[in-house]
Order: structure tokens, then sequence, then C-alpha cells
């Protein structure tokens, strides 16, 4: 979580929250970001669409990202997934898709409307005719407008190594051109959903999704642009709930000493849940042992719920804090319990408490 709100200053403070958000959360009626139907082309990205119109799961919207505002208002980016030229299936056979970033204004973290533009091809990120996904944006430190985009560049199918690279804008986050060097990579590993945090003293945690493994993390002593490994793994893939994958995190900090993680685990290919995580130091993380947010069997989110991002909502005079959380949602709909991907959103319920 990003929030402009919180400090003038950069640093630990732009992910600080009053409370723990807990695992009480109620699923919103309407998703945030809808799904391209079946027969768009390449949609303009203002476009609306009818409830009803044909998806088979062609196009998808994924991995929401947000930025709260200093005006008070939201800034979300987010995936949008194509199909690339001579691969009609799209989303349907991911390895063979393309895909474009995205973004959207609130004024509220509820109603949505998409901005004119694209703000990262996958040509303009470095990826080709293949897929940029997973935007990471923050601001730069000492540099008023200025932010930079960290995300996963993907050149080919799934089995061919993912690197985590950067763009910079100088407006607000409208135009991006994409920084040189590799942020986070090799030639052997695969890299993704890359996150931000801001540390004292200027220096940021990367965390990213090793494949295979879970969540890794990096630190950053130059503002962000060259980054080395933490020793060992934040969170490791293998629980009930994560056996499958553990990636994506969102972090939070409390008090000083006080963190909570939510995260993506897959607990099979076709099941998806949004999981979370206690930590004392923001290394070491204890798994909670039930899910914050599941699939409900039925509707958009019925196999797979993954990717988030965590917002907070206006407090009103004395009520207690309140949390929006947007995620990627999985329909199942399709073969394989694959299906249409869009972007949901659920608030937590303050009539059960936080846990």
């Amino acid at each position: 979580m990003i929030n402009l709100l919180q400090s003038g200053k950069i640093g630990p403070e732009l992910h600080r929250v009053s409370c723990d958000p807990g695992i009480n959360w109620e699923k919103e009626v309407s998703w945030a970001i809808d799904a391209a139907p079946d027969d768009s082309g390449v949609p303009d990205p203002i476009s609306s669409w009818p409830r009803d119109a044909i998806r088979s799961g062609i196009y998808g919207a994924v991995s929401p990202r947000v930025v709260c505002l200093r005006d008070d208002s939201y800034l979300l980016y987010y995936t949008q997934i194509l199909p690339r030229p001579g691969n009609p299936e799209g989303a349907s056979d991911y390895d063979q898709a393309t895909t474009r970033i995205l973004s959207a204004h609130s004024r509220d973290g509820t109603e949505w409307v998409p901005e004119t533009g694209v703000r990262l091809s996958a040509e303009a990120g470095g990826a080709g005719e293949y897929r940029v996904v997973s935007s990471e944006v923050v601001p730069v430190a000492h540099e008023s407008g200025h932010w930079r985009m960290y995300y996963e560049r993907c050149r080919g199918p799934q089995s061919v190594g993912n690197t985590i690279l950067s763009a910079r804008s100088e407006d607000d986050g409208i135009t991006w051109k994409l920084e040189p060097g590799v942020r986070w990579g090799n030639d052997r590993s695969n890299f993704a959903a890359p996150r931000i945090q801001f540390l004292d003293g200027g220096r940021m945690r990367l965390f990213c999704y090793e494949r295979g493994k879970g969540i890794i993390s990096a630190i950053s002593e130059d503002g962000g642009v060259t980054f080395v490994r933490e020793p060992g793994l934040r969170i490791a893939q293998d629980g009930p709930w994560d056996s499958e994958a553990a990636f994506a995190p969102e972090v939070v900090q409390l008090g000083e000493d006080d963190f909570v993680m939510f995260y993506a685990g897959y607990s099979a290919a076709n099941r998806a849940q949004i999981l979370w995580a206690t930590s004392q130091d923001g290394l070491n993380w204890r798994k909670e042992a039930q899910p914050a947010i599941s699939p409900n069997g039925t509707g958009w989110d019925a196999v797979k719920c993954s990717e988030m991002a965590l917002i907070p909502i206006p407090d009103k005079a004395g009520n207690a804090p309140r949390f929006r959380m947007l995620y990627e949602a999985c329909d199942g709909t399709a073969a394989g319990d694959r299906g249409v991907w869009r972007i949901a959103s659920a608030s937590t319920d303050n009539t059960k408490g936080s846990f």
C-alpha cells in the first residue's frame, strides 16, 4: 500500500495503518474493473461494456495496484490481458497472450473511471509482443511528480525467465519511459509480482515471487535502482493454502515492530485465495491459519481470489477505521477452471471485528 496522505516524506509512513485490517471481509456486490467482451479487438482503454456481453476468458483484468493520492482520491494501475496477434485464445492461453498496463481513477475507492491512454504497453516495456504485468508504482524521493513503476517483464511463455524492470514517470504517473537495466533477475529463475516497502534511512525492500519457492526479498541502498538479496524466504510455498504458489505480497505497518502481509496463495493449479501473515521485523513471517478472502464457488470469484491491493476507506466521525481490498478474481467458467478474470473488491466488516 502506498498512501501519500500519510506523509509528505517518502519512508515507512507510506505503508502505515492505524489497525490490523484482519480477516473479516464483506465482498462487494459488483466488480471494480470488468473484462472486455470476446469481440473487443484492441479495446479503447476508456471503454465500458454491457454486463451480459459474451465473455469466455479471452480478455482479462488483473493485478490491481493502488496509489492513495494527496487529494484523497485513488489511482489504480492494472493489467489488461489481450489476444496476441496470431493467438486468438488470449487469457485462456496465458503463455501466448499479450498485456498492457492501464489506469483508472476513483474519488471514493468504489467507483472507478478508466483513464485515457495506455500507461505501459508490452513493446514500450521491453517485452516485445508478450507481457508487462503486476505494476508497483511508488514515488521517487526528492523528485516532485516523479514516480517509478516496477513490473514483471515476460518475453515469451512462462517457461522463459521473467525479470523485474522499471519505468519512470515525470508527470505524476501518466506517461512512462523504460529505465535502463534490470532491477531484479538472472538467467535461471522466473521472478514475478514485485512489491516495494520503504524503510528507514532511505532504504527500500523489494519483495517478489521466485517461481517454485515463494516470496523473496532484496534491499536497495540507492533509491531503488540496484538490489541485494536478503537471505532466506519471506514466505515459503509449503502450507495447505499455498503449496502451489505464494506471491504478490501487500505489506502494511501497524507500529515500529508490527507488520501485516496479505498475499496470494495457490493450493492447487485451479484454486487461489488471499492469505495473511504477521511479523515483528518485516523479515520473519508467521502464516495465519485461515485465508482472509476465499473463492465463493459461484460468481466472478468462484475459483480464484489472487493478487490484491489494500486501501484505507476515509474515516467518518466516530467510526472505526475501514479498508477495501481490490483483488483479481476468476469465475472458473472455462475448461480446467479457467475463465474470466476481473478485478473485484471487498471491504472490512466492522460488525464482526477484525478477527
